[in-house]
């Protein structure tokens, strides 16, 4: 069900990319912000600039360039295979007919979109697992089992709608690759929760290197999650000639947008 060629697609991928941008903006960026501008930081250098902007447009900036160095070494690579295919082809006295040709070009450019894809859903994993992990640590290290409990509560609606933004994302991958990005996501938080366990007799959250490392990574995977969101999910389907043409698939994919924001928003009351 989940494939390009069918419409329910671009509705399950807007609702994965509003729950990313929401976690982006409404949880993640917030969060870098109160942990960067803390007044257990010093005011110099912490005070008189703004990390927070700072590292998540550069982390954004990044995200592009590892999107576009990546995306156009694969579609060189990809040229390169299909023109010595076609020169042995040629030498072999069995030519390049036209048609031959168009079936390359398509398959050239379905294995293209497949990479493109597979390089979204990788680079946004990253995004979410740094922020999971930061969670993890913080639900470890905490000693008050009064604010645990109602935390996990949130905690795991939070996972659950990351998951799903995810799996929308890599729903087109071979079922292998599916099952490694499928794990990777779900042992990011208990390994966080661990790490937070053994170091919680030693961890501060007040502590002015817990705050910067958390600030930093947090302003990082912001960066990450709303360049992925906005740029290669969103303005990708939205601006499609399926999607444009289709007045059906663009209202439900509105709608969608604006349900996994809302749900993934509302989650900030609590978490």
């Amino acid at each position: 069900m989940l494939r390009p060629e069918n419409d329910i697609f671009f509705i399950v991928k807007a609702f994965a990319a509003g729950v990313i941008l929401a976690t982006a903006f409404i949880h993640v960026l917030p969060e870098a912000f109160t942990t960067l501008t803390s007044p257990c930081l010093k005011e110099n250098p912490w005070g008189r600039f703004p990390f927070t902007g700072f590292l998540c447009m550069m982390s954004a900036i990044g995200t592009l360039m590892v999107d576009a160095m990546a995306t156009g070494y694969y579609k060189r690579s990809s040229l390169k295979s299909s023109q010595v295919r076609m020169d042995e082809e040629s030498r072999a006295g069995h030519g390049a007919t036209q048609g031959s040709n168009a079936h390359d070009s398509e398959e050239l450019r379905s294995t293209s979109e497949l990479f493109k894809h597979r390089v979204i859903a990788q680079v946004l994993e990253l995004g979410i697992l740094v922020h999971s992990v930061i969670i993890g640590i913080s639900v470890g290290a905490s000693q008050d089992t009064y604010t645990i409990k109602p935390l996990l509560v949130a905690l795991s609606f939070h996972q659950f709608f990351e998951g799903i933004s995810l799996g929308g994302c890599i729903s087109q991958f071979k079922s292998l690759s599916e099952a490694i990005m499928a794990a990777f996501f779900s042992l990011t938080t208990p390994i966080g929760i661990a790490i937070g366990i053994g170091i919680s007799n030693v961890y501060s959250e007040t502590s002015p290197t817990a705050l910067i490392v958390q600030g930093t990574l947090n302003s990082a995977a912001a960066g990450i999650l709303i360049y992925m969101a906005l740029v290669d999910l969103l303005a990708a389907d939205f601006m499609s000639p399926r999607m444009q043409g289709n007045m059906r698939i663009q209202l439900g994919s509105y709608i969608s947008l604006l349900l996994g924001t809302g749900c993934m928003s509302l989650l900030a009351k609590w978490a």
